[in-house]
């Protein structure tokens, strides 16, 4: 059988089944796409050659593990690894880049909804978490008027009342708590993703 006839899902089950010649198939067939997806992300060929190798690293030991249950999809299911290794790149790099639907690539083709709902609960919830332990390093003062207003949803009247000091007073301390929790964000060097 020629290869350019075979199937992926074919060339996949022959190299679970030890065929390393259907894995170089599989490339060949594909890495055009894969290089040109990644390279339109990234912009540089030698971090590019690097995501595309990972990707066939990343590709290999889940098919050895007998992980892989595309059912006939491979090549999205490696462009969904090569994304998520663009992402993590820019993650590193604390830089995130803008993905835009080409012809080629729509990133809606191998995310669902719930998908992209989920991780951002969850970035959410890892940023609270993060947030909340920051500010346990205020002044008790500050952290004091910081909590009430933030987490408690108490106007400055309200603050002012529960802690025995002027509105301004308050004021003053919710100022000083932001520029401080600013300064512990930036020493500690966290990036907080929306």
């Amino acid at each position: 059988m020629r290869n350019d006839v075979v199937s992926d899902s074919i060339l996949v089950s022959n190299y679970i089944g030890g065929d390393e010649g259907a894995l170089a198939i599989l490339i060949n067939r594909h890495k055009g796409q894969l290089y040109n997806f990644i390279y339109s992300k990234i912009q540089d060929k030698d971090l590019t050659e690097d995501i595309f190798q990972d990707t066939f690293v990343k590709v290999i030991r889940t098919l050895k593990k007998g992980n892989y249950n595309e059912e006939g999809k491979f090549l999205p299911w490696v462009m969904r690894i090569s994304h998520n290794l663009v992402i993590d790149y820019y993650r590193k790099s604390n830089r995130m880049p803008i993905f835009r639907n080409t012809e080629e690539f729509d990133i809606f083709s191998i995310l669902s909804d719930n998908e992209l709902d989920t991780e951002k609960k969850m970035v959410k919830e890892q940023i609270l978490i993060d947030v909340k332990e920051l500010v346990e390093e205020l002044p008790e003062d500050q952290k004091e008027v910081l909590k009430m207003r933030i987490y408690m949803d108490m106007s400055f009247n309200e603050i002012s009342e529960n802690t025995g000091v002027s509105i301004n007073t308050a004021l003053g301390r919710m100022r000083y708590a932001l520029i401080n929790l600013r300064k512990i964000i930036e020493k500690n060097k966290i990036i907080l993703m929306t």
